[in-house]
């Protein structure tokens, strides 16, 4: 059985960008979240154009779920209790949501390599 994926940021933005090791993820099953989409929204608009981020949103919008009050707290002690790696915010709601949903993480970033339910894919 193939389990659901969540997409990062990291993913979102290589998927973006046309890279072949990421490209087969929009052909299965994925979500995203709201808190997610909103960081890839600003990294499309600080590197391209408002056109190219409204592009993405829309894309990729029906793929995201919102993230409750009770998913970002438990973010915050995830962090905490992995204070050594360098996890953003965004990182660890993104992680924490896809646990709770029981999808695989899909990231590129390091931080994540050796962290159970992930999907470590580099560039």
């Amino acid at each position: 059985m193939v389990r659901l994926k969540y997409l990062d940021t990291y993913a979102l933005v290589e998927l973006s960008r046309g890279n072949p090791k990421f490209i087969k993820y929009s052909q299965e099953e994925f979500i995203t979240s709201d808190v997610t989409l909103a960081e890839f929204y600003g990294v499309l608009l600080r590197e391209f154009n408002e056109r190219t981020a409204d592009y993405w949103l829309n894309k990729i919008r029906p793929y995201s779920e919102e993230v409750y009050l009770e998913v970002m707290i438990n973010a915050f002690k995830f962090r905490k209790q992995l204070k050594e790696t360098k996890f953003s915010f965004f990182d660890a709601v993104g992680y924490v949501f896809s646990k709770e949903r029981g999808a695989v993480f899909v990231t590129g970033d390091e931080d994540f390599k050796n962290i159970k339910d992930v999907e470590f894919v580099k560039k």
